[in-house]
């Protein structure tokens, strides 16, 4: 079976993380700090916080949004769970908005959505596809509001020549196993002010101020603003200074296997890719497709060794999100009840990616 993802750990990992393991220091650290700042080289943006998942760093941004209990956040229901867990987190309410058919968040529908009680607006980059930023920065900067980014697919993804991360007011990245790059677990969260960086350094641990005089340790110092235990450790961060050296490639080899699967998709009826506009570059975490039977194309691509999934369901169905009113949203509908994502990773050979084309032309071909 061609998989749908393959996790990436080298063997040039092993020396690194066995001498920090063994180094008498395995909290939070001087790897720690290393490898944000290559994170932040990378995005080109220096106010990069490491978290201990991107759930976190999605809770973070959402606290630095200035998103209390009892607030709304617009959002999309077409994400992970963790987007929508993350609103709930923090106490507050989400108001689903409608998605366009290259299943990211409409601009549109989001400022139909925007309610008297809306601090924040949280768009997801489905598959790694950046979301239309500037029509919703600009809705945001109307209303007094701040934009998240629900970023897990989209380490290394452009628009308008900024990389997402570099962009926008804060967004939530994920070092997830199966993403570009993986920690085992982690993400970080970019900020666009170094006040709201300060402040997320602190509720990323308690609300303590590691940085602070003190004489001893962290007993004197008073907690204004409690938070969470939500950091990275430097074992894991050294796993993520080696897996940085491979990114670039990684992110190219990704668009080059989606670039030859639009390439050979062109004409096809029941199996077509999403739209996508030039101003703004995937990182293809997600390669998705439109088909015209989500149960017959998985079982046909199953027949023939290959994986597909539509990898995350509609949050609105969930019944711990029965709270939040269910509304009409076709566009939502349709891409839910017709989208797939086929084999893009990094691993994928030349081979197994003319076979995953192959089996997709025989499907059309049966009509």
């Amino acid at each position: 079976m061609i998989p749908l993802f393959k996790v990436r750990m080298p063997s040039s990992i092993d020396g690194p993380l066995l001498e920090t393991i063994h180094s008498g220091y395995v909290g939070q650290g001087k790897k720690v700090e290393e490898f944000e700042w290559l994170l932040g080289d990378y995005i080109g943006n220096p106010n990069v916080l490491t978290t201990n998942s991107g759930t976190m760093a999605l809770m973070i941004a959402l606290r630095l949004a200035g998103v209390k209990p009892g607030d709304d956040v617009v959002s999309t229901a077409q994400t992970c769970s963790a987007t929508s867990m993350a609103i709930k987190a923090v106490g507050a309410n989400i108001v689903w908005a409608d998605i366009l058919l290259d299943g990211n968040i409409s601009p549109e529908s989001v400022r139909r959505h925007i309610t008297p009680k809306t601090k924040a607006v949280m768009c997801v980059h489905w598959g790694g596809y950046p979301c239309a930023l500037d029509p919703l920065l600009t809705i945001c900067d109307e209303r007094g509001i701040q934009l998240v980014e629900d970023a897990a697919h989209a380490l290394g993804a452009e628009y308008r020549g900024f990389k997402v991360g570099n962009y926008g007011h804060f967004a939530a990245f994920s070092l997830q196993a199966i993403k570009h790059i993986t920690t085992i677990e982690g993400g970080f969260v970019c900020c666009d002010r170094r006040d709201s960086y300060a402040k997320g350094k602190l509720l990323r641990w308690f609300g303590i101020d590691r940085d602070g005089p003190r004489s001893d340790l962290r007993c004197e110092l008073d907690i204004a603003d409690a938070g969470y235990k939500g950091n990275l450790v430097d074992p894991l961060a050294v796993i993520g200074i080696e897996q940085m050296k491979a990114l670039p490639g990684i992110v190219a080899k990704h668009r080059e296997n989606a670039e030859y699967y639009r390439h050979e998709l062109r004409g096809l009826v029941r199996v077509r890719p999403l739209p996508y506009e030039d101003d703004r570059a995937s990182a293809y975490w997600l390669f998705s497709v439109l088909v015209d039977d989500k149960d017959k194309f998985r079982a046909f691509m199953a027949e023939r060794g290959v994986m597909v999934s539509a990898v995350h369901s509609r949050n609105d169905v969930f019944s711990c999100f029965a709270d939040s009113k269910r509304e009409t949203l076709p566009g939502l509908d349709y891409f839910s009840d017709h989208q797939m994502a086929i084999p893009v990773h990094w691993a994928l050979t030349e081979g197994e990616r003319a076979h995953v084309i192959g089996a997709i032309r025989e499907y059309e071909r049966r009509g």
